[in-house]
């Protein structure tokens, strides 16, 4: 197990009501260790939907059972799926949902996936709707990740739209890279990587104010700090590059209006 500065690994974290997180051990990526974290939400049904599931050990199996009945395993975009293999195993009854890539790139390096569903814009109707808003965040050519609105605790839960890596939690040697990139907690946002990847910038702005209207009160992250208040506040930090052309533009055209209004214009 590899140590994050987020311990206890592998145990359910309360967060709200049918809310927990599960802080996991550290994955390298290109050397850099990206702690994990998945979330579970309990619906009101009492079955539980898992969202980036991280490193699966029986006693985490046990205090799951605690809780309910498994039944959504969600791989939010195409680098979470590796433990999805293990919790559909501990998990049988459970369904699997993916986004599109994630079979693709699980082929690539060797991973077996269980039969998945897609995930769209809209909640499947029989089984989280009205509970769960999703959309799939568009733009890229090359990334693809699905956002989730969990409504009773206003929790908004992001993947790798942005990162905010507490660089004293970090190694020494990690610690450069994450200033770098702009992805360590005093500012965390959107890694240039995939930033570079959305080339509509419309559309993802679109996106982004979509969230900040369903007006999160939390955002949960899968890597480093999450954001237990002012979510709104959060998007619109991490996010000011994105909106920047698109506000400026509102603002523009709403000047103009004022101006037509104000000369008696039709």
């Amino acid at each position: 197990m590899t140590a994050t500065g987020y311990e206890p690994l592998n145990t359910l974290k309360p967060v709200a009501d049918d809310l927990w997180l599960v802080d996991g051990p550290a994955v390298r990526v290109r050397g850099f260790p990206f702690p994990t974290r998945a979330t579970i939400i309990r619906l009101q049904s009492g079955d539980l939907w898992v969202h980036s599931p991280t490193e699966l050990t029986d006693a985490l199996i046990a205090e799951i059972g605690a809780l309910g009945p498994v039944a959504h395993i969600v791989a939010p975009n195409p680098s979470h799926f590796l433990q999805v293999p293990a919790w559909q195993a501990a998990f049988p009854g459970a369904r699997y949902w993916a986004v599109a890539g994630v079979e693709t790139r699980a082929a690539r390096v060797g991973v077996d996936l269980p039969q998945g569903r897609p995930l769209q814009d809209v909640a499947p109707e029989a089984d989280w709707a009205g509970q769960i808003d999703q959309l799939i965040l568009r733009g890229s050519h090359r990334h693809t990740e699905a956002v989730f609105f969990h409504r009773a605790s206003e929790t908004l839960i992001l993947t790798d739209v942005i990162q905010a890596f507490e660089t004293a939690k970090l190694p020494a040697y990690a610690r450069p890279l994450a200033w770098l990139t702009g992805t360590d907690d005093t500012d965390g946002r959107m890694p240039p990587r995939i930033r570079w990847s959305y080339r509509d910038k419309t559309a993802l702005s679109e996106d982004i104010e979509t969230m900040i209207g369903w007006r999160p009160f939390r955002i949960i992250l899968s890597h480093g700090r999450w954001y237990r208040r002012d979510g709104v506040a959060e998007l619109e930090r991490a996010f000011r590059r994105e909106l920047r052309s698109r506000r400026w533009d509102a603002a523009i055209t709403d000047m103009k209006s004022k101006q037509d209004a104000g000369r008696g214009d039709p």
